[in-house]
């Protein structure tokens, strides 16, 4: 009879104090459980000899939830795996992954995805697996500090990240993380999208933060998201990604699809002449709307004038006006909408087509 060595008996196994396990071909250990075993020191021998031993713990010892933390009922954390809620969650974190994986937010087995579903208690997608093709099974359950106490398979080496919000944001019921192309565009350039745009993002989404570059699923990474959580639904990962939260799994999944078609319009946008943004005297509007949807925001308090302090063209130019038209006195020019600063590597034969574009639009402005 073939018997599954799993992270379950790992755990109790390590509790008991042995440092060798003996098994032989009717004994499958698991990679996770094989994993747990040896970063506790336990040496794993496989014996054809061997026999599976009584002393072996069948289970591992019953862990129960925090019933003053969350009000559920206490629990074996197996059960807690198994139960219909848990079913469901599984079920749409597949969902979402496809979902993520056809619209190209995730390369290769990039991007993943967590959802809470107890106090201390969390379902997270696996290592190793593209987002498009994951199946329940394959999904994990670890506790606040990454210790995963139930699956087979070895959870994302980055949910310490996802633990940052989760431990910061209480009503955070899930956590996506992905490599959208349009939003990493900022990413690479840990640049903050302009705000007074679009209000789609005003309202859903907020002020989309940028959290430097650290090494993904270091504690040093944790630590740059950990700040920005309780106010940012949508933080853009310095040359890296976007990590999104969200009350569902789904709502999280969103503020991912809206940051990145905010980045894309505005990317596109770039290229046109004008600077249209949504008035200062109607952002308050939006806002409003926010708080009665209950969404969080740290530019509640502010003032009209205090949220439109930057022109957000200015902020795409890098501080400097690329595509001034005369409409916009901060821009101080008079020329065509079309006008731009000269580039560094530019020909001495385009210098001089440049200067003879420049003399007749100042001639055609002077006729006017």
């Amino acid at each position: 009879m073939t018997r599954v060595f799993s992270t379950q008996q790992a755990v109790a196994f390590i509790e008991s104090g042995q440092k060798i396990l003996n098994h032989n071909r009717q004994t499958i250990v698991t990679p996770a459980a094989r994993d747990l075993l040896v970063e506790a020191g336990v040496k794993v021998v496989f014996d054809e000899n061997a026999t599976y031993s009584s002393s072996i713990p069948q289970t591992a010892p019953q862990k129960t939830t925090d019933t003053k933390a969350g009000g559920m009922p206490s629990s074996s954390d197996e059960a807690l795996f198994n139960s219909p809620e848990a079913r469901r969650l599984k079920d749409e974190i597949c969902d979402i992954g496809r979902r993520m994986w056809m619209r190209e937010y995730c390369d290769g087995n990039g991007g993943n995805i967590s959802a809470r579903l107890a106090p201390d208690r969390f379902l997270v997608t696996p290592t190793g697996v593209s987002k498009g093709f994951m199946k329940p099974e394959m999904i994990c359950m670890v506790d606040l500090k990454g210790n995963q106490l139930a699956g087979s398979w070895k959870r994302s080496s980055e949910f310490t990240t996802h633990a940052a919000i989760y431990e910061t944001v209480p009503q955070a019921a899930s956590v996506c993380h992905a490599h959208p192309c349009h939003a990493g565009a900022f990413a690479i350039k840990e640049l903050e999208p302009p705000p007074r745009l679009i209000p789609e993002l005003e309202v859903f989404v907020g002020q989309v933060a940028v959290a430097g570059y650290q090494t993904p699923g270091s504690p040093e990474m944790a630590g740059s998201i950990r700040p920005l959580a309780p106010t940012h639904q949508s933080i853009i990962m310095g040359c890296h990604g976007v990590i999104c939260w969200g009350l569902s799994v789904e709502d999280a999944y969103f503020k991912m699809e809206i940051t990145d078609a905010y980045c894309r319009t505005v990317i596109l946008a770039q290229n046109l002449p004008g600077r249209a943004s949504i008035p200062c005297e109607k952002m308050g509007d939006l806002l409003e709307i926010k708080k009665k949807l209950g969404l969080p925001d740290n530019r509640f308090d502010l003032k009209p004038v205090e949220l439109c302090e930057v022109d957000p063209w200015v902020i795409m130019s890098g501080g400097t006006s690329a595509g001034c038209s005369s409409t916009a006195p901060a821009c101080g020019c008079n020329l065509s909408p079309t006008h731009s600063t000269i580039p560094a590597n530019i020909t001495p034969a385009e210098v001089e087509d440049l200067v003879q574009k420049l003399t007749d639009e100042i001639f055609a402005v002077l006729k006017q």
